[in-house]
């Protein structure tokens, strides 16, 4: 199972950024998916998480209606849209896959994580 993380970058508070990741070696609609987050000196969060069929979804309080988390079955991609950057929001950023169906707000609920993109906001 290999999970690709792309998208990141550095933009300035206000602006947008959506981040993929690509699934393979996976049945990538059966399983949870979700993007957890880390800022230097900091445990690792969870930002926003996704069931298996993409029936349910959720996000962390601190980029609801900010972040915005889906995917495409065919592609076999993750995404997250990120609106209304704040300079809080800088950290890596990984994607994960569980196998589970339902997804979780911890990090050992998955057991496969991509490589982490970086995400820095400027104030």
């Amino acid at each position: 199972v290999q999970l690709q993380a792309s998208g990141g970058g550095l933009v300035q508070a206000g602006g947008s950024l959506r981040l993929s990741c690509a699934a393979s070696g996976i049945t990538f609609s059966n399983y949870a998916k979700a993007w957890f987050r880390q800022a230097p000196g900091k445990e690792r969060e969870f930002v926003s998480g996704i069931n298996g069929g993409g029936a349910g979804a959720g996000t962390a309080d601190s980029v609801k209606g900010r972040f915005t988390i889906s995917r495409d079955n065919a592609k076999n991609t993750l995404y997250l849209q990120m609106n209304n950057l704040k300079p809080e929001d800088t950290a890596v950023y990984y994607c994960a896959m569980g196998s589970r169906y339902y997804y979780s707000t911890y990090s050992t609920g998955y057991d496969y994580w991509g490589q982490g993109t970086q995400v820095t906001v400027s104030s």
